[in-house]
């Protein structure tokens, strides 16, 4: 028992708060102790109480219940972000560092072009022309500039790559670009693209949270942006809403950028 206590103390703060976070996106439904839709108007915005552990808010939902659920979503949303944004990154960056000359310079501008406009603009410019929002468009707003960090991460790494050794070796031998690229390239790219996407985890959540702040969000599904949106309109008489909501979400934020750093010290540990 004295040896689980020592490992447990040895955790980074990083790492237990994703831990925590990961647990409420997958069991915070089955333990939630309300349905986030209950209406209970005789309660709300009640202070915390034995029956409501974090209070009430906007007609009486139960705002442990409603962060519970909402970890789900934002696991969820966050989850298939980085993914895709990965997934589409990883492919362009490395064959654009790869290959050179006019690829390298298409995709860069490209890249260029996307992040010269605020994330948050775009993200409002696209879901704006839809009338109803739903998970899916906001995954694909969020890819929409998600993917260029993880180019540039590609690329970079793509670049100092193809010049090694056992790639001219690779070379001599008659190896197809995409065979290299498939079986010497992106298995290299691993390490940085983890660490970026451990932070990035942060920053999608986060970024779900500001659109639902926004009323962007997913409909009627429980949402930390919206329970913030929620709270901030009542925040004078009754702080608990946006404080639990808010504190929520610098937690979870804070704890995806510890955890890469802590990645980052383990992974490339010359830095």
């Amino acid at each position: 028992m004295s040896r689980w206590r020592k490992h447990l103390r040895r955790l980074p703060l990083g790492v237990v708060l994703v831990a925590l976070f990961v647990l409420a996106a997958v069991f915070g439904p089955l333990i939630a102790p309300h349905d986030p839709a209950h209406i209970d108007l005789a309660h709300e915005y009640a202070r915390p109480s034995f029956a409501h552990p974090l209070g009430t808010g906007d007609n009486g939902t139960d705002v442990l219940s409603v962060l519970l659920y909402g970890a789900r979503l934002a696991g969820t949303i966050g989850f298939l972000v980085v993914a895709l944004s990965v997934l589409v990154g990883t492919l362009v960056g490395a064959l654009a560092g790869y290959r050179g000359g006019a690829l390298d310079h298409a995709v860069t501008g490209v890249a260029d072009l996307v992040q010269s406009f605020p994330s948050v603009v775009l993200n409002v410019a696209l879901l704006a022309v839809v009338a109803r929002p739903g998970v899916l468009h906001l995954v694909v707003a969020l890819v929409a500039n998600g993917w260029v960090i993880y180019a540039r991460v590609a690329r970079g790494q793509t670049l100092a790559i193809r010049e090694r050794e056992y790639i001219q070796a690779a070379r001599a031998l008659g190896m197809s670009d995409a065979r290299i690229l498939l079986r010497h390239v992106l298995p290299n790219l691993g390490g940085p693209l983890v660490i970026q996407a451990t932070s990035g985890l942060g920053g999608a959540i986060l970024a779900e949270s500001t659109l639902s702040f926004l009323g962007l969000g997913p409909g009627k599904a429980a949402s930390w942006g919206a329970l913030l949106d929620q709270g901030s309109s009542v925040l004078l008489r009754f702080p608990h809403v946006a404080l639990f909501a808010g504190g929520t979400i610098a937690a979870t934020v804070l704890g995806f950028n510890l955890a890469g750093d802590w990645l980052r010290d383990r992974l490339d540990p010359k830095d």
